[in-house]
């Protein structure tokens, strides 16, 4: 990959409410850059290293210090840049470390060029680093990343100060090889200025100005003209899992229907439900399901073609021996493939494939690979995803972070006869307990820098008397992000409840975790707009991406019109709408 322009929003400003007067402040601009690169010299600390002292190292050690009784020294490169060491490790925790006071309920961004982004090459190989940052009475994990030998590597991560206090941030690794830390940065946002990141995200990536032109019969503006926009449907896709039970509950389809653009089957088309017995495949359910979807213009994400878990095959593959296992393999996707091929919109072809390996232990390290080759060939229209845990929802899994997802992705992407980049797409699952808004952020910049399309496929939160509110948080914060194409919630209906989180009873009445989803739903759509064309017979009006209809009447003659109006990404800003009257 080469390298990519930094991305940073315009100036923000936060309204503010002071002893009831409305004070306006000035709002960081938020910085969504990252790289994936391993890059031959740091880059510039983002921020100016925010609240870290000499973030950059320029005046040698002069606020950092060696973090359990370990060695630090000041490091130079052949360039003349500088950096701080840990050497002579004997313990994980043993690095670099500089000490901070954190401001309750403040989100803070690491990075080492952009809120807890550092670089940080290892002595030899490659080595899981991770950020911690040390409390009073607690270590919270603000995110991880494969650091390589020879180069600087970007970990790019966060975290919300659970109180005020005096803190350290430092960083460990279960290897004994030197850390290299350079171009740090720990840059604190309000809630109010992380809000309006999120409004001026959603404006810039989820909306469009868009402008109309009523003419007459012969080409002529129509000034003063009646306009109406009402928003039809949303182009957002926004959906939840369904299972089985769908097919026997009217109730359950309008509820559902009414609310959901996109959909994956919970268990239904896996190869443990298809294929439970050798050789008898039962596709009758997901048929089914499939043709409640579509009757109801719901598009279905193919859920799964494999699954890398042992314990998730279907008891009689596991024991197969190679050549069968490997003929059986090959019955699986060119049966589901085939068979969905065209009605689907992403196939997740072998899940959670950075936990697991199943596949790899039985066929080579290149088994996921050669699996994706041949879902490309089976389908050429869907996207084809990987689906992890843990990415987003723990900062402190080395199996799944950031740079373990974009390694996984890139070897598959780059084995022979895998050329078509631009089907290739994320699959992050997100199921949360309680979720640090910084970190998920900074890691979907990160995965971003893959160019791929990132979808939530499974979101849910644990169970608690905070559960709706987390659920809201997450929500809020992955449909900001620019990268975020869309958004599945794993909460299937089912008489004995949910996976982990329901948003209805069984009567279809919403639970607290139902009514965020409602509100939101209602923010994110345009309502109604009704007004008059210009002396020029111009109208616009800022939408959000959806399908609309919009009707113009003519001022004079006794004639309205009724057109459809679609906005999307695609759309370009300087079109215009012209619409006879």
């Amino acid at each position: 990959m080469g390298r990519r322009a930094l991305t940073i929003l315009p100036l923000l400003w936060v309204a503010m409410l002071s002893g009831g007067a409305a004070a306006v402040m000035q709002s960081l601009p938020y910085d969504y850059s990252s790289s994936a690169e391993c890059l031959p010299e740091p880059l510039e600390p983002q921020y100016g290293g925010g609240i870290l002292r000499n973030a950059n190292f320029s005046a040698g050690l002069q606020g950092w210090s060696a973090f359990g009784h370990g060695a630090v020294e000041e490091g130079a490169s052949a360039s003349g840049n500088s950096y701080g060491v840990a050497r002579n490790r004997t313990r994980p925790y043993q690095s670099v470390s500089q000490k901070v006071y954190l401001q309750n309920d403040t989100h803070y961004t690491l990075s080492g060029q952009s809120t807890e982004l550092l670089r940080l090459p290892v002595s030899n190989g490659s080595a899981d680093i991770r950020a911690v940052v040390k409390t009073d009475g607690d270590f919270v994990h603000a995110g991880v990343v494969e650091a390589r030998s020879g180069c600087w590597s970007i970990l790019k991560g966060g975290l919300t100060a659970p109180a005020s206090g005096a803190a350290e941030l430092y960083f460990e690794s279960n290897t004994t090889a030197d850390i290299w830390v350079d171009s740090a940065s720990l840059q604190p946002f309000s809630r109010e200025e992380w809000a309006a990141h999120h409004s001026a995200a959603i404006k810039s990536a989820r909306k469009k100005a868009v402008r109309l032109r009523a003419r007459g019969s012969a080409g002529e503006p129509v000034p003063g003209a009646h306009v109406r926009i009402e928003h039809v449907r949303s182009g957002f896709p926004l959906g939840s899992a369904m299972g089985a039970e769908i097919l026997r509950s009217p109730a359950y389809q309008r509820w559902f229907a009414s609310r959901f653009t996109v959909a994956t089957f919970e268990n239904e088309m896996k190869w443990s439900s298809t294929e439970r017995l050798r050789g008898r495949e039962d596709y009758s359910v997901p048929d089914a399901m499939l043709r409640f979807a579509r009757s109801h213009g719901i598009a279905v994400r193919g859920h799964n073609v494999f699954w890398d878990q042992p314990g998730q095959q279907p008891a009689w593959v596991r024991s197969l021996p190679y050549r069968q296992l490997l003929q059986a393999t090959a019955r699986r996707i060119r049966s589901v493939m085939s068979r969905y091929a065209g009605q689907v919109v992403a196939w997740d072809v072998v899940n959670e494939n950075l936990h697991f390996r199943f596949f790899e232990d039985r066929f080579g390290r290149d088994a996921s690979a050669e699996l994706y080759r041949k879902a490309h060939q089976m389908d050429g229209q869907a996207l084809v995803s990987m689906n992890e845990f843990n990415t987003l929802e723990w900062p402190g899994d080395p199996k799944a972070g950031p740079s373990k997802y974009l390694g996984k992705l890139f070897q598959i992407k780059e084995f022979p006869g895998n050329t078509n980049d631009a089907r290739m797409a994320i699959g992050l699952q997100g199921h949360f307990s309680v979720p640090s808004i910084p970190y998920i952020r900074a890691a979907l910049d990160t995965l971003s820098r893959a160019n791929a399309p990132i979808w939530l496929t499974e979101i849910d939160v644990a169970p608690g008397p905070n559960q709706a509110y987390h659920l809201e948080q997450i929500l809020r914060e992955v449909y900001a992000h620019p990268a975020v194409h869309g958004i599945i919630l794993w909460t299937a209906r089912h008489r004995q409840g949910c996976y982990v989180m329901c948003l209805t009873d069984n009567n279809f009445q919403n639970l607290p975790t139902g009514d965020v989803v409602d509100r939101l739903i209602a923010e994110w759509k345009t309502h109604s707009h009704a007004g008059v064309a210009d002396a020029d017979g111009y109208y616009e009006a800022e939408l959000f991406h959806g399908d609309y209809k919009v009707t113009v009447s003519h001022p004079a003659a006794n004639s309205t019109v009724v057109q459809s109006l679609s906005v999307d990404r695609e759309t370009d800003p300087d079109t215009e709408f012209t619409i006879h009257v």
